[in-house]
């Protein structure tokens, strides 16, 4: 048999020991961040019903949907002229019943209206688990990666939309960013724009387009709209709302006079305001000017989205979108529950990472998981270092014992490689005096404990 070479599948990665340790710093950050504000955790499945996802994303959404062929046979009940006609999109709801879950929005959506007689409303959840998209894989994109997302259903108040505002606010700050920007958007001021351009049924042509404005810049949107049915006068129209420059009072002073005609465009306008508002109440009207920013091309492409949509980005590091959202008043109703009305934002765990690795702003006791090393001099000696060791761990010390009495070089550089700050040597006179030999392996600085002081020493300095 001939030997594979073992390799990845584009878009997905291992994560070391070291790599988990980061990552499980800005999940537990970020639970810490979600619970203070009253957010509880829920699970779904890494797979849905392939009914359940598709028509939510949009048209180019529907496209990034891994789908799970069925079991067995799965081409046998498959009608032989689709399969001589070679026509995939025809052809898939007869070879696939299932696929990986796109985001985490749609999923909670569904568990909320198969356990809408468990829920206390509003209901307030987070969930941090992986999602899959089949896009290109480049640099901050990938194909499997986490969600970190935060909902509310059942509640059509704006505090939830201010209270978003200082969510992102606080984790991001807490997680070590210092500079970014929290765009935000409402679907009902892009409605009101296609309105008075009178295009309102082009309203999702004309989302997705504007939406790509910082990846393909106006030429490239321009000649989008014109292909999805545009003409060069409404480009005329559309050309100062989509650089609209200001302050957020300015550029809302702004579309008030645009929108005039537009009953929805002003409520759309009216909402951001009252976000504002709310966001001013918390004493933190500072962020409106030094963080947040309305963006009137922020679209986020999706068509579930019906009011207030946020998306967040670092402007410390080239990187795309760290997180976005916004508010989904009808997606339920796909599920056949009316007139629940929903909002969410997410946090993109993996370009979170990669931005707190280019920076290096991960703290340091991210980068260890044990805190004491043994050494192992001899077997004779285990039974004194074992005891020490229960003691360790039963007092919440991240601690081991070198398995073998191997060379010192060998378990000193073992404690180098997995980057332990501290290392116990215990030999036959340090247990027959009790004076053990602690080293500090970053100062290098070695001094003389006894076994009741290790645990005081070791909390104050973990």
């Amino acid at each position: 048999m001939a030997t594979i070479k073992p390799s990845l599948a584009k878009g997905t990665r291992d994560f070391s020991p070291l790599e988990m340790e980061k990552r499980n710093h800005i999940f537990n950050t970020l639970k810490a961040v979600f619970k203070k504000f009253g957010y509880n955790e829920i699970q779904t499945p890494s797979f849905e019903n392939l009914s359940t996802l598709t028509g939510k994303y949009g048209e180019e959404g529907d496209k990034l949907i891994f789908k799970i062929l069925n079991s067995g046979d799965y081409l046998a009940k498959a009608p032989s002229d689709l399969l001589d006609s070679k026509n995939a999109l025809k052809l898939i709801p007869h070879i696939s019943e299932k696929a990986l879950r796109y985001d985490l929005t749609v999923p909670f959506a569904r568990y909320v209206v198969m356990h809408q007689h468990e829920l206390a409303l509003p209901f307030k959840r987070f969930q941090i688990q992986p999602v899959w998209r089949a896009d290109r894989p480049q640099r901050g994109r990938y194909r499997e990666f986490y969600q970190c997302d935060v909902d509310v259903v059942g509640s059509p108040s704006l505090l939830n939309e201010a209270e978003f505002i200082l969510i992102y606010h606080e984790a991001l700050l807490a997680l070590g960013l210092t500079d970014f920007t929290i765009k935000l958007n409402n679907r009902k001021i892009l409605s009101g724009i296609a309105e008075v351009i009178g295009k309102p049924q082009l309203i999702v042509d004309m989302t997705v387009a504007i939406d790509k404005l910082d990846k393909i810049g106006l030429d490239g949107v321009n000649k989008e709209l014109l292909e999805r049915g545009f003409t060069a006068e409404d480009l005329d129209l559309l050309k100062p709302i989509i650089l609209l420059e200001g302050t957020n009072s300015q550029k809302l002073q702004a579309l008030k006079t645009v929108l005039a005609s537009s009953v929805v465009g002003l409520r759309g306008i009216e909402e951001i305001e009252e976000v504002f508002s709310y966001v001013e109440h918390f004493a933190a009207a500072s962020l409106l000017d030094k963080v947040v920013e309305v963006d009137i091309t922020l679209a986020r492409g999706l068509n579930y989205y019906t009011g207030c949509i946020f998306e967040v980005k670092t402007n410390e590091v080239a990187m795309g979108s760290i997180g976005g959202g916004g508010r989904y008043d009808d997606l339920t109703g796909m599920f056949g529950l009316k007139d629940l009305t929903g909002v969410g934002v997410s946090f993109g765990a993996d370009r979170i990472y990669d931005v707190l690795e280019e920076l290096g702003r991960f703290p340091s006791s991210a980068a260890a998981t044990t805190q004491l090393l043994i050494v192992n001099f001899d077997k004779s000696i285990e039974p004194f270092t074992l005891r020490l060791l229960a003691d360790l761990r039963a007092a919440g010390i991240a601690a081991e014992l070198y398995p073998a009495a191997v060379k010192l070089k060998k378990q000193m550089g073992y404690a180098d490689d997995k980057k332990i700050p501290y290392v116990l040597l215990v030999g036959e006179e340090e247990t027959t005096s009790g004076d053990l030999s602690l080293k500090d392996m970053q100062s290098g600085e070695q001094r003389k404990v006894r076994a009741e002081e290790l645990i005081d020493i070791l909390r104050n300095n973990g």
